[in-house]
């Protein structure tokens, strides 16, 4: 409770205009709605049957899984520039259940960061950097920041 009120005082009269200013969760989720509507992103085949990790013993049920997924890949790399499909196994790896034995750390599938990070390049968004990894281009930076400031937006009216 005291949290909310020492927060709320800091954000009066804050302007949003990128993407670390508006709540993940929020951003992801308008991103995601964005990427849908835009049509610009192809959905695979195999979308609705492939498991996210070797971990994983079904597909996610989420039809919009792979948006959603690649919303949050892009902002990832909008935050940290750089990050390569090794780092979205990393990230997006999970805890394997073994049954009696312990518990081990699994990578999520590279197929899927691969296909996302394929299909952020084509539509411009995202370009691969020389030192490895991939990086934010000048256009998928605007495009992310006035999808930040809608998302802001709603997060407000909600709020009233």
């Amino acid at each position: 409770m005291s949290i909310d009120l020492y927060d709320s005082q800091f954000k009066e009269g804050r302007k949003i205009v990128t993407v670390k200013d508006v709540e993940p969760e929020a951003f992801i989720k308008a991103f995601s709605q964005h990427l849908k509507r835009q049509g610009r992103f192809e959905i695979p085949k195999w979308a609705d049957v492939v498991k996210t990790s070797k971990a994983k013993e079904l597909p996610p049920n989420d039809p919009d899984w792979l948006y959603v997924r690649t919303a949050s890949m892009v902002r990832k790399v909008y935050i940290r520039k750089g990050m390569g499909v090794g780092a979205f196994k990393k990230v997006y790896g999970s805890q394997q259940r073994r049954g009696t034995c312990t518990k081990h750390f699994s990578k999520s599938s590279g197929k899927i960061a691969r296909y996302c990070l394929q299909q952020l390049e084509e539509m411009g968004l995202v370009e691969q950097n020389e030192e490895g990894g991939r990086v934010i281009t000048k256009e998928g930076q605007r495009e992310l920041d006035t999808v930040a400031v809608q998302a802001a937006a709603e997060e407000d009216q909600e709020e009233e």
